[in-house]
């Protein structure tokens, strides 16, 4: 069980952290997030910027260290940078804090790319993090605690998972979640980790990216054993921008997949299909318009640039 970070453990900006083992030195820029056993900072570290953890449990924060670098063993052919950069202590108010340092990653959470952006790229942003989901699923690992807080976007629908303090074998008790994305929170599954445990808080992200508001006031007006799939359900189908990717959304929250593989490929044939479908509804006329418009910017481009 994970024990909360201390608030007078907190370090100021403009701290400077020195490792103990390997001297590197951490100025401390920004808080970036706080976690059940730890801390996250923006540091700058000579002319670059990592994300630096501190924790006050040795043990906790060196397992989550060794889970972050046996995945950057297995993508070292994937052409990704290492995710982890550094594991050290130092010293605080006369005791050692341990601390690691990571790939600084860019990037908002999803719901707030979506309003920023618009719901068109609900089916890139998904793809993408269930391709990252089955590379963890195939290296045997579940993400857990998979949220809006910990999945960034940048860069034209990019995503990157951060967070991992709840990363779980597969068959272990799920480490970290959070109520609204558990499943046995909706008495829909065990907090046994498996690849169905995260399908289910993917699904939920989306309901919290679109419609949170209902969610929440939905998760607050319903006793722990009224709870159920079928609440969610409706809350999907009531909503327009699920609504076309229902059944996919379906067999998430129950778990149908195969595996992630499939759960992927399911994917973007339920946004393919859904696609065409926006397109067989605008008129013919519409279409030939959106086609002229297209022609006549670059003929008068090509004419200006001549």
């Amino acid at each position: 069980m994970t024990t909360s970070f201390k608030p007078e453990l907190l370090l100021q900006p403009g701290t400077v952290v020195t490792g103990k083992w390997n001297g590197k030195k951490y100025k401390l820029e920004r808080v970036l997030g706080a976690g059940a056993n730890g801390q996250v900072y923006l540091a700058s570290v000579g002319r670059s910027v990592c994300a630096l953890k501190i924790g006050t449990e040795a043990a906790e924060l060196q397992g989550e260290a060794n889970v972050l670098a046996s995945l950057d063993g297995k993508e070292r052919g994937r052409g990704r940078p290492p995710f982890l950069l550094d594991v050290d202590d130092f010293q605080f108010n006369g005791r050692a804090l341990p601390f690691y340092s990571m790939r600084y990653v860019p990037g908002i959470p999803v719901r707030s790319y979506l309003r920023r952006h618009g719901g068109q790229w609900v089916g890139v942003i998904g793809h993408r993090l269930l391709e990252r989901l089955a590379e963890l699923h195939e290296a045997g690992w579940v993400f857990s605690d998979l949220k809006n807080d910990n999945v960034l976007v940048h860069d034209y629908g990019r995503v990157e998972l951060v967070d991992y303090g709840g990363m779980t074998a597969m068959g272990r008790a799920v480490r970290q979640f959070t109520e609204i994305y558990d499943r046995g929170y909706w008495s829909a599954g065990s907090r046994t980790a498996d690849a169905a445990y995260d399908w289910f808080a993917f699904a939920v992200l989306w309901l919290h990216a679109t419609d949170a508001k209902r969610l929440f006031q939905l998760s607050r007006s319903r006793l722990p054993q009224d709870r159920g799939i079928e609440d969610l359900m409706k809350l999907i189908r009531s909503n327009p921008k699920l609504r076309p990717i229902e059944q996919w959304l379906g067999k998430a929250l129950r778990g149908q997949f195969r595996d992630t593989r499939e759960a992927l490929k399911e994917w973007r044939a339920a946004h393919r299909a859904s696609d065409a479908a926006v397109r067989s509804r605008i008129p013919a006329w519409m279409t030939g318009m959106l086609v002229f418009s297209a022609a006549l910017c670059l003929t008068l481009a090509a004419l200006w640039l001549f």
